[in-house]
């Protein structure tokens, strides 16, 4: 198995990609605009830490169409992106990367998930072998990318959004791989 080199970070066979608001941290119909509003849910560092431990990387792939709306900066967006890539790293775990669209769902781009551009060009800049990467998320959109992309499985969160969505996908045929309480549990899934 491939391991993190001084030119590619991350162990490209064990990489897991996380939606961000919902999974991470608290959603927001309103958005996360500032970095005060910006809260992480329980035990998702501790789930980070036992990534790390075991050697997977983490790349979070998130809509951000706050950008697109006029809410929040790119410079504000980076504030918070930096602040729980600290966050993440005082607590022992890691995030190797943050990819985010900042489009409206109208502008119809590329990147907005549940479209794989994200998670492809992360696959491509680290040589990562999507049959064994890892989706979670809390949206449709977000097993729907990991399933566009070509994930190995993708699992639902029931946090967010999550168990609303649990029994629009039963409704819907798209089908995770598993479904958990929190990222937590999905991350105790993943590396067992």
């Amino acid at each position: 198995m491939p391991l993190p080199s001084q030119n590619n970070p991350i162990n490209p066979a064990r990489v897991v990609f996380l939606d961000r608001d919902g999974v991470i941290n608290h959603d927001s119909a309103d958005y996360i605009k500032d970095l005060n509003e910006f809260h992480l849910l329980s035990r998702s560092l501790m789930a980070l830490k036992l990534l790390a431990e075991k050697g997977w990387s983490v790349i979070v792939v998130t809509n951000q169409s706050a950008i697109g709306r006029g809410l929040i900066s790119l410079s504000g967006l980076d504030r918070i992106h930096t602040y729980l890539k600290k966050a993440a790293a005082d607590n022992g775990g890691g995030i190797a990367d943050i990819l985010f669209c900042p489009h409206l769902p109208e502008e119809d781009c590329l990147c907005r998930k549940p479209k794989p551009a994200m998670i492809r060009q992360a696959a491509d800049k680290y040589g990562i072998d999507l049959n064994t990467a890892v989706m979670v998320g809390d949206r449709t959109t977000d097993i729907q990318c990991g399933q566009n992309a070509g994930c190995g499985r993708n699992i639902l969160v029931r946090t967010g959004v999550g168990s609303i969505t649990e029994k629009k996908l039963a409704k819907s045929g798209v089908l995770p791989s598993r479904v958990v309480d929190d990222l937590y549990d999905a991350v105790k899934w993943i590396v067992k």
